[in-house]
């Protein structure tokens, strides 16, 4: 008869890097939800408002390269965060074809009520570790984070989401963002 609980990741899923940083990303996506509240800002949307915030009249690349967050799910996003009026898009004053993106005041707002939240959702996932090893494992995550984000598409390997015949249409289908819950207005 089986144990009903909890169980740890056995054979093949035990060594499985992608799998474990799956594991990991729900536990912490659990956290953020239980200290943030479900009816506040979802971990993507803060990021990209602490991003636009942070970033001087930033365009969708600058965000894409702040957040790594992919270019048509930051699109998607951010379309829903201006139906919010969270976030407003002007044309550049440096580049007449491109648009930057804005903090309106209420996106400031609700940034400034999660910040709190979200020091007390990361201050809860390092908890976990042992104090020694929070630092290095940051210093990991952020270069993890950074080796994904400057490795070409071209060094990718199969399962980069391309069709076979390789005309850049996605195999997904579904949300764009899967850890993104649908957004109401």
């Amino acid at each position: 008869m089986a144990k009903s609980g909890k169980r740890k990741a056995s054979g093949a899923l035990a060594d499985s890097p992608s799998h474990l940083l799956h594991r990991a990303l729900q536990a912490a996506l659990g956290v953020f939800v239980e200290e943030t509240g479900a009816s506040a800002l979802t971990q993507r949307q803060f990021a990209l408002l602490a991003a636009a915030a942070e970033l001087e009249a930033p365009s969708q690349t600058d965000l894409v390269t702040a957040t790594g967050i992919d270019r048509s799910t930051l699109a998607e996003l951010t379309a829903r965060m201006i139906a919010k009026g969270l976030l407003e898009r002007e044309r550049s004053a440096t580049d007449g074809r491109a648009k930057t993106v804005r903090v309106t005041p209420a996106g400031a707002e609700a940034l400034e009520a999660m910040r709190p939240r979200v020091k007390a959702a990361d201050k809860r996932i390092l908890s976990l570790l042992p104090k020694p090893k929070r630092e290095g494992f940051l210093k990991l995550l952020a270069r993890l984070g950074e080796a994904s984000a400057q490795e070409p598409p071209s060094a990718r390997g199969p399962g980069d989401g391309k069709t076979k015949k390789g005309k850049g249409k996605s195999k997904k289908s579904g949300p764009a963002d899967p850890a993104e819950p649908p957004v109401t207005a």
